[in-house]
């Protein structure tokens, strides 16, 4: 199997999918459930947040809130990383495993400061790709947030001149836990020789061998006979160490027992290496653990740990090596849940082609990109109206793009909404939610920026809690007309003045 590819497109649950009301207290999963008839998300009733007349929970805002509007309940990050190191913990338990697991956030899946934030008061060690992510990690150690025991990986392109290899020379000289990890052995020129002492990591990229596994086509990472030679290269650099070997699996479409599998090579590389090595004792793996976006998801983490340990534990002993402290990076694991989009339901139409349209008041392909990049499914629910009988839909955003849809064009997964007529939904309002889309989406699609068709940005609210069982809230507000004007240049335009008429072009 060629686990660099994404598996065949297949039904997914992304809702309720029957036209039967909901049955009172239903659970969706371990986060969502009907009660009287409304959604209840991470505890909280959604529909609520845009009734003026509601009696705000403790600590939220009073009154009605804008539509479109995100959520971003942040207690479920840290709960994320506490129960994959839960998982990992029991099978080190359970299988007398001699070394640590560490967990880190891979912060690609989403660097807004309240995400980096609740990883690292987690106690998540960082992993970050970019030159704009060292002053990420320095301004999160000057708040205290990355203590100096935690580790700071450094993936991404970091060649010779760079800026993103000039501060990570002046990081480590910070924090004594930065570890480059090389991507190619230009890279150790970046900073051998520099007066700064480094622990270094390579990225592992493994061919294509006999069964057709491997990393067809990657950009990223030396292959087995290439680490060699550069882990050779860093030991004989004075001031440099190499202590980890990353492996990439590169996709969240597979199970546990695939993912395990295409983890083998690297874990025998790091055996191999580790009989000349003595400094080496990082196995890092990421890419590709999977969060749960759907409605049917199927990863059992509880046994991906144990199989990965067992693995690890009988790749080692056929080498007579010993097993090395585990790092998991997660990005999307992490973040995916936390996230919610509300949007009102604005018109309803009828289609000749099909289940009737549903309208919301935004955009699907602007807050959801992968949604028309790459088909992928999210939860999409209803926040009220649970206990009507439900309608096979087709949700369109308010662009004029023929791919802002949901489901995604050629998608043969069905939605089911709340039976309602276009006449009712001035007093009887429907609110729809997309649920776990707190990994890339908004970053992919552009933070306070403005979006395809010139859709402002959504209000945001983040909800925290204080450890007292009081809710915590902070509003950023979405963009007004002139936020959207002004980041498109027309602000500028008006300041400077207008532009001098060009010449007239002949006409013949």
């Amino acid at each position: 199997m060629d686990f660099t590819q994404a598996p065949p497109s297949v039904a997914c649950r992304i809702g309720w999918q029957s036209p039967a009301a909901v049955p009172e207290g239903h659970r969706f999963n371990g986060f969502l459930e009907a009660a009287g008839g409304r959604l209840r998300a991470h505890g909280l009733e959604f529909a609520a947040f845009f009734e003026p007349d509601r009696a705000p929970a403790s600590g939220l805002p009073a009154g009605a809130m804008p539509s479109p509007l995100e959520i971003a309940f942040l207690p479920n990050i840290r709960a994320q990383v506490a129960a994959m190191e839960r998982c990992f913990h029991r099978a080190i338990d359970a299988l007398g495993y001699p070394a640590p697991f560490h967990f880190a956030f891979a912060s690609k899946a989403n660097t807004a400061e309240e995400i980096v934030r609740s990883t690292l008061t987690a106690g998540a060690h960082h992993e970050m790709s970019s030159d704009v992510d060292v002053e990420i990690a320095r301004r999160m150690m000057r708040t205290g947030l990355l203590p100096r025991d935690r580790l700071v990986l450094a993936n991404g392109f970091k060649g010779s001149g760079s800026a993103y290899a000039r501060n990570l020379l002046e990081l480590r000289r910070e924090h004594p836990r930065v570890v480059p990890i090389l991507e190619d052995v230009s890279e150790l020129g970046s900073f051998a020789g520099r007066g700064v002492e480094f622990d270094f990591g390579i990225r592992f990229r493994r061919l294509r061998e006999a069964d057709g596994a491997g990393d067809r086509d990657s950009r990223f990472g030396i292959d087995a006979a290439g680490v060699k030679r550069l882990a050779a290269e860093i030991e004989r650099t004075p001031g440099a160490r190499f202590v980890l070997l990353h492996a990439m699996f590169g996709s969240a479409g597979y199970g546990e027992d695939e993912f395990v599998a295409a983890l083998e090579p690297g874990l025998d590389l790091f055996a191999r290496l580790g009989r000349s090595h003595g400094h080496l004792r990082f196995f890092d793996f990421g890419g590709g653990v999977p969060g749960r976006t759907t409605l049917d998801h199927k990863f059992d983490y509880d046994r991906f740990a144990r199989l990965l340990l067992e693995k690890t534990l009988a790749v080692c002993a056929r080498r007579s090596q010993r097993p090395p402290a585990l790092i998991g990076e997660f990005g999307r694991y992490t973040v995916s849940e936390h996230a919610a989009h509300l949007f009102r339901v604005i018109a309803v139409k009828a289609n000749e082609a099909g289940p009737p349209w549903y309208l919301i008041d935004g955009s699907i392909m602007t807050s959801f990109p992968d949604t028309w990049a790459l088909g992928e499914h999210f939860i999409c629910l209803p926040l009220n109206h649970l206990d009507r009988p439900f309608d096979r839909v087709r949700l369109g955003g308010i662009t004029c793009d023929r791919d802002d849809v949901y489901p995604p064009r050629g998608s043969a997964v069905k939605l089911f909404l709340p039976e309602i007529a276009a006449g009712e939904l001035d007093e009887t309002p429907l609110y729809v939610g997309f649920f776990s889309v707190g990994a890339y989406q908004e970053m992919l699609g552009g933070v306070r920026g403005s979006k395809h068709c010139v859709l402002p940005e959504a209000t945001e609210l983040l909800i925290d809690d204080d450890g007292d069982g009081r809710f915590m809230c902070d509003i950023v507000p979405g963009h007004t007309t002139e936020d959207v004007l002004d980041n498109l240049g027309y602000g500028r335009a008006a300041r400077v003045g207008a532009p001098r008429t060009a010449a007239p072009v002949g006409l013949t």
